[in-house]
């Protein structure tokens, strides 16, 4: 008769809980997933913003408004472009839910002045006053 008992070598060798290691995975899959939230700060937009020699590291809170102005004049805000108009209904409704609401101001350094100060009109007919500018800091 056939002996079909494992080995002594066999019965030593380590287990590996597979159970464990699929809820550690699904754990850090639920991690960076979440991370990704909070790192998409509109990096994707071709935006060069001015250097300045003194800045601060921004804490982006989760009810900040970031506010694109591109090179060209247009005006991106969670990745869909806006006219000034856009942009200041879009304000006024949530200056209703949030008062108070902070904007943070990305203009391209080669964008015209011209488009800030619209965007800063936009900002003050919906009464919107803490407004932050982006900057990059001096090498």
């Amino acid at each position: 008769m056939i002996n079909f008992e494992p080995s002594e070598y066999v019965k030593q060798r380590p287990a590996i809980q597979m159970t464990s290691m699929i809820d550690i995975m699904f754990i850090n899959l639920l991690f960076f997933m979440a991370l990704f939230v909070y790192f998409n700060f509109e990096s994707e937009l071709n935006i060069s913003v001015p250097k300045a020699k003194t800045t601060a590291e921004l804490q982006l809170a989760p009810s900040e408004i970031v506010i694109n102005i591109q090179k060209d004049g247009s005006i991106v805000v969670n990745q869909k472009s806006l006219t000034v108009d856009g942009l200041e209904n879009l304000l006024k409704k949530t200056v209703e839910v949030y008062p108070g609401q902070p904007v943070i101001l990305r203009a391209d350094e080669k964008a015209y002045h011209q488009h800030v100060v619209s965007v800063l009109d936009a900002c003050a007919a919906a009464k919107i006053w803490n407004i932050s500018f982006a900057t990059m800091k001096e090498k």
